[in-house]
């Protein structure tokens, strides 16, 4: 077979929809929040939709139990623990008394011991600062020690702006966290721990005769489709909601630190999720392992490879520009054999008018072997002329 020593192109635009005018997009104007710091983001992309202040360190208040959750079921499902675990409760766990340290409590009994299935509802529906600190000591032994293991975690999700001091958000100057950062764990906690994040939802748990309500004003508005997550408050951090919804197949996250009262962070809370459904939407642009082009493999025994994603390309865009979105993508220079199937070789990134808003890599889809001595040869004196 003839061997084709034409110049493949490196950069190659591929048009996903036809292309009109950027600047005659509808572009609605972002909503005021009355908050310190917000973030509305896409759970599947991870894509920030808008934000506010997102990097600003925080009190995170009873947030911070959405971390001691998700250790919590970490270890559950890494068969550390068990639901059925009794755990006896310590008098430092008895003893979050509201009026002297401020907080909710889920009132278990010094002494006494209770489940770790009971204990895991009472943090999450209950927002129990002692049922925090009684499952802080269980897993790590002591609450200094759960901490530790806290920013551990955080530092494996990314959490890069947070550092924990306890595991129930009461007061601390160290203890702080971001909007930015509370939303990468409240996407962590839905992907990682899907059946664990459903008590989320829970609207009420009752413990010890006594019956507490979930204080996430937006559970149950089924207009939004709200299944979470968690809020927070000290006289520090303000009145603070991280919000997950799922609606029409596309789920969302807002994160509102530092309002001013329990209504005002549900009524922005609810403001950021209906902008988010309302004028976004994701695009998958390519499927995993479809591929996207052929290019030219030297001194190997195939003389083209196909090129494409390793995983789906989805992205989140405003519901009025999704026809102008554009892909381009480029590789890394001249391919040598031998490659490898999934070896990175190039990059795919898509474009809105003139501004990059993803790049993922690209791979090739297929194994090339070396050719042997005379095709490597022949490769060489070729890719000499070339040059």
């Amino acid at each position: 077979m003839k061997r084709n020593y034409s110049v493949l192109l490196v950069i190659v635009g591929a048009v996903l929809w036809a292309a009109s005018n950027v600047a005659n997009a509808i572009q609605p104007r972002k909503p005021n929040v009355a908050a310190s710091s917000w973030i509305l983001m896409d759970y599947e992309t991870g894509n920030v939709i808008m934000e506010e202040a997102a990097d600003e360190p925080l009190p995170p208040a009873s947030l911070t139990k959405m971390m001691t959750s998700y250790i919590i079921a970490d270890q559950l499902h890494k068969g550390n623990i068990s639901l059925e675990d009794q755990v006896l409760i310590s008098k430092n766990a008895w003893a979050q008394n509201p009026k002297l340290r401020g907080g909710s409590l889920m009132f278990v009994e010094v002494n006494k011991y209770v489940s770790v299935d009971d204990l895991h509802r009472g943090i999450v529906v209950q927002s129990g600062n002692d049922a925090s600190i009684a499952m802080a000591e269980h897993i790590a032994g002591s609450e200094e020690a759960f901490a530790d293991l806290m920013n551990q975690y955080a530092k494996r999700l990314g959490m890069n702006s947070t550092h924990f001091m306890n595991s129930t958000g009461l007061p601390d100057e160290n203890h702080i966290s971001t909007a930015r950062d509370l939303a990468k764990l409240a996407r962590a906690l839905i992907a990682d721990f899907p059946e664990d994040y459903s008590l989320y939802a829970e609207r009420e748990f009752t413990y010890n005769g006594i019956t507490q309500k979930n204080r996430n004003e937006l559970l149950g508005d089924t207009t939004l489709g709200v299944d979470g997550i968690k809020t927070g408050h000290t006289e520090e951090a303000g009145y603070c909601l991280v919000s997950s919804a799922e609606k029409q197949g596309m789920r969302l996250i807002s994160v509102v630190l530092g309002a001013d009262s329990m209504g005002t962070r549900a009524s922005e809370s609810r403001k950021l999720l209906n902008f988010g459904f309302r004028f976004y939407t994701n695009v998958k642009a390519f499927a995993a392992g479809k591929a996207l082009n052929q290019a030219q493999v030297w001194k190997g025994e195939e003389e083209k490879v196909a090129v494409g994603l390793a995983q789906d390309a989805v992205l989140t865009v405003l519901k009025s520009e999704k026809d102008e979105l554009k892909a381009n993508y480029k590789l890394n220079g001249k391919l040598m054999a031998p490659i490898k199937k999934g070896q990175v070789v190039g990059e795919v990134y898509f474009n809105m008018g003139d501004t990059v808003v993803k790049r993922l890599p690209m791979v090739a889809l297929d194994n090339v072997e070396e050719a042997g001595f005379f095709g490597r040869m022949w490769d060489s004196m070729a890719l000499w002329f070339e040059d």
